[in-house]
C-alpha cells in the first residue's frame, strides 16, 4: 500500500533523477559548445603557425639545418642542434596555442608525405584515433628547402578533461545547487515527520500527565481538609507533610503549565533587577535542611556578593532546585556540592554529583523535550524528561549558557553562566 510518505519518497527520488538527467543534459550541450571554440581556436592558431613557418627566419633556419643535418655554420653538434630545433618549435607551438586561448598539453611531429619523420615533440607524438590531431601543410621556405610537402601535426591528448576544466565554472555550481536542493528537501520532510512525531507524543504526554495528576492532586487535597477537622495535635506533622508534597506535586502541574504557556508564546517573563545572592543562599539553606533528613552530604560555597542580575525570580529558582533534586535523585550516596562566584563580568552557578555519569552521547541530547537517559531497557528515576529541557530554555530566556561535565561512574557537574548587570 502506497502511503503518503512512500509517495513523498518517490516523488522526491524521481525529482532527483529528473534534475541529474537535465543536468547531463547541459553537460553535454556545454561540450558541444567547448568542442567548437577549440576548433575555433586551433584553425587561429594554425594560421599563425603557418604564416611564422612561411618565411625565412630564425626559426626555420634552424629548423632548415636540423633537418638536413647540416652543421657547417653553427658551432654545435648535430645532436645539439636537433634538440635545440626540437625544444624552440615546441615553445612556439606553445606561444601561439596561448595566444589563441588554448592551455591544453599537446604534442606535434614534422613529417613529409613519404612519411619520414624530422622532428617529433619531447612529449610522445600519439595518432590514435582517440587522440585529436591537427595536421597543417606547411608552405614556404622549408618546402622549397627540401623540395618536399611538409606537414606539421599537432595532437591533443585527453580534451575531454579539459573541456570539463575549461566548463568547471557550470558543473561545479550546478551539483552544489543540486546538493543544496536535496539537502533542503530531505531536511524539510525530516522536519515534517519529526513534527508530526512530536506532536503525537506531546498528545499523548499531556492526556497520561492529566491522568496521572488530576486524582491525586484531589485526593490528596480531599485528605488534607478531613484530617485537619478533628486531628490530634501529636498527627499535625503527618498533614503538615500531606500538604507540603501537595504543594510540591502542584508546582510540578504548574511548570509544565508554564512551559506550555512560554512556548505557545501566550506569557511573557517578567524580567527585573534584583541581587540574586540571598535568594541563592535561602535555597541552599533549604536544601541544607532536607539533606538532613535523607542522608544526603550537601554542602555550599558562595562567593562575594552581591549578585546582581536581570532574572525572573520565580523560574531561575526553579532551574536550581531542579539540578540540586537531579543530583540527589541519580546518585546512591548523594554528594552534592553547589558553588558560585563571579568571574568575568558573569555569575557562574555549578552544581556537582557524585552519581552515575552521562555518557558522551547522551549529553548532547539530555536537554531535548521528553529525553531521558536510559539505564539498560528501564529508566532508574522515574520522570518525563522535561527538567533540564526546562532549565536549559529558561536559561537562554536569560541570556545564558548551560553546560555539562560529566563522566559515567565519576558524577556530574552542571554550569550555569549568567550576565552581571555592571559586573555586579
Amino acid at each position: 500500500m502506497l502511503t503518503k510518505r512512500n509517495l513523498y519518497v518517490f516523488v522526491f527520488v524521481i525529482a532527483v533523477i529528473g534534475l541529474l538527467v537535465v543536468q547531463y543534459q547541459y553537460l553535454r550541450v556545454g561540450l558541444g559548445l567547448a568542442k567548437a571554440q577549440f576548433s575555433d581556436k586551433i584553425d587561429k592558431a594554425r594560421e599563425n603557425i603557418n604564416s611564422e613557418l612561411y618565411a625565412v627566419n630564425s626559426l626555420t633556419y634552424t629548423l632548415g639545418n636540423a633537418i638536413q643535418k647540416d652543421t657547417s655554420e653553427v658551432k654545435i653538434s648535430l645532436d645539439s642542434l636537433e634538440k635545440a630545433s626540437q625544444y624552440y618549435l615546441n615553445d612556439y607551438i606553445a606561444y601561439q596555442l596561448n595566444v589563441s586561448g588554448i592551455d591544453a598539453p599537446f604534442s606535434y611531429t614534422l613529417y613529409s608525405r613519404d612519411s619520414i619523420t624530422y622532428l617529433s615533440s619531447v612529449r610522445p607524438h600519439l595518432g590514435e584515433k582517440s587522440n585529436l590531431t591537427y595536421p597543417m601543410k606547411i608552405e614556404g621556405y622549408l618546402p622549397e628547402l627540401l623540395q618536399k610537402e611538409i606537414i606539421l601535426e599537432i595532437g591533443f591528448e585527453d580534451l575531454n578533461k579539459y573541456f570539463l576544466g575549461q566548463l568547471r565554472g557550470l558543473i561545479i555550481p550546478g551539483l552544489l545547487f543540486l546538493l543544496m536542493i536535496i539537502f533542503v528537501v530531505i531536511w524539510v520532510l525530516r522536519s515534517f515527520y519529526l513534527q508530526r512525531s512530536i506532536i503525537t507524543t506531546t498528545n499523548d504526554f499531556i492526556n497520561n500527565l492529566t491522568h496521572e495528576l488530576k486524582t491525586p492532586v484531589f485526593s490528596i487535597g480531599l485528605a488534607t481538609k478531613i484530617l485537619k477537622e478533628d486531628l490530634p495535635e501529636e498527627k499535625k506533622e503527618v498533614v503538615d507533610l500531606i500538604r507540603t508534597e501537595s504543594d510540591r506535586l502542584k508546582k510540578h502541574i504548574d511548570k509544565v503549565l508554564e512551559l506550555a504557556s512560554m512556548e505557545s508564546g501566550n506569557k511573557l517573563m517578567q524580567f527585573q533587577e534584583m541581587d540574586f545572592r540571598p535568594e541563592l543562599e535561602r535555597i541552599c539553606e533549604g536544601f541544607t535542611l532536607l539533606s538532613k533528613h535523607e542522608d544526603i552530604k550537601f554542602e555550599y560555597e558562595l562567593g562575594e556578593g552581591p549578585y546582581f542580575i536581570k532574572a525572573e525570580q520565580f523560574h531561575l529558582e526553579n532551574v536550581i532546585g531542579n539540578l540540586l533534586e537531579n543530583a540527589r535523585k541519580y546518585s546512591d550516596q548523594p554528594m552534592i556540592k553547589l558553588k558560585a562566584q563571579k568571574q568575568k563580568g558573569r555569575l557562574r552557578i555549578s552544581v556537582s554529583d557524585n552519581g552515575q555519569g552521562i555518557a558522551q552521547q547522551d549529553i548532547k541530547k539530555i536537554f531535548s523535550k521528553y529525553y531521558r537517559v536510559k539505564n539498560g531497557n528501564v529508566h532508574k528515576v522515574k520522570g518525563y524528561g522535561l527538567g533540564l529541557y526546562y532549565v536549559q530554555k529558561i536559561i537562554k530566556m536569560h541570556k545564558g549558557k548551560v553546560s555539562v561535565q560529566s563522566e559515567l561512574g565519576k558524577g556530574t557537574t552542571f554550569i550555569l553562566s549568567l550576565k552581571l548587570i555592571n559586573n555586579g
